[in-house]
């Protein structure tokens, strides 16, 4: 038996958010958890081959089978008998509190890291990647689509994102499902900040409309652990409101309610078929592919 991938065999989340634009980073964390994994995760999720036709331009250079071309010097692309598997959908959380990074990176930069690589991902897959930003709202939408070029303009409209205002999660959940029409597939990056209940049921309406979902609950390691020693003044990063509290007569309130609400998420969404991870900012982006792999694999 193959032994599995390690964690310490991939990037670290903080190099990568170094390498410089988004589509590098993407295609650095993709093609690295491809080069490094025994067998393909792609096994069984590709569409159907066809036939050959002639290449045509606007085609993607990628669809192009360069051993014909070596052997003809004519230039055939392969045809599939789907175009496009799944509509796929990245749901990105940009209100302020994902401005809060403890050790560099922030929740909003691995955020944006992840997104990309997923999207990256998605292309290769053949599948039509999507992007919805929002805060209280959708701020920024553009629609599944896997034409040559769209992962570009994906790429492009992540790295101009900005953060934005206060959290609301159920009402963009709510405002997505109601405009996806065909089999597909969301997945959610957010620290969540929002009343569970509202979240669950934002959630469930995918799931009632057939659309398969996967949440990521994006947490800075600080909020998770509540390290803190000294007596701190805490901020609300979307009000401005302001808290003095000492850590040591707080933390073990603090990390039962988080570990209640975790539970009860777990409990919950797994109830509705829906895939929840609590995922903090350290963890190799490669291992939050992985996850999305075994859930779109349920999709098909």
């Amino acid at each position: 038996m193959a032994e599995r991938p390690r964690e310490r065999q991939f990037l670290d989340p903080a190099v990568v958010a170094r390498l410089g634009t988004l589509e590098l980073k993407a295609r650095t964390v993709v093609e690295g958890l491809l080069t490094g994994m025994h067998r393909s995760p792609f096994k069984g999720f590709s569409v159907e081959f066809a036939e050959y036709r002639q290449y045509m331009p606007g085609d993607d250079l990628s669809t192009i089978d360069w051993k014909v071309y070596a052997r003809t010097d004519r230039q055939y692309v392969k045809k599939f008998e789907e175009e496009t598997n799944l509509d796929c959908h990245v749901m990105l959380d940009v209100s302020a509190s994902m401005g809060y990074g403890s050790h560099g990176l922030t929740k909003y930069v691995y955020g944006q890291c992840l997104a990309a690589s997923l999207a990256y991902l998605m292309n290769r897959q053949r599948d039509a990647a999507g992007l919805s930003a929002f805060d209280d709202r959708i701020l920024v939408r553009l629609p599944p689509s896997a034409r040559g070029g769209h992962l570009h303009s994906l790429l492009v409209t992540l790295e101009r994102l900005t953060l934005g205002q206060q959290t609301n999660v159920s009402k963009p959940l709510h405002q997505l499902a109601e405009t996806i029409r065909k089999r597909g597939m969301v997945v959610l990056i957010s620290d969540l900040l929002d009343e569970p209940e509202r979240v669950v049921r934002g959630l469930k309406h995918f799931h009632y409309r057939g659309t398969e979902a996967i949440v990521f609950h994006l947490l800075d390691p600080a909020e998770v652990a509540f390290p803190f020693e000294r007596a701190t003044r805490f901020e609300d990063l979307e009000t401005g409101q302001e808290v003095m509290a000492v850590p040591a007569l707080v933390r073990e309130h603090y990390k039962k309610a988080l570990g209640d609400l975790v539970e009860r998420y777990k409990r919950e969404l797994g109830a509705a078929g829906i895939d929840y991870h609590l995922w903090t900012t350290d963890r190799p982006l490669e291992l939050a592919l992985m996850a999305y792999l075994s859930t779109r694999g349920r999709a098909l």
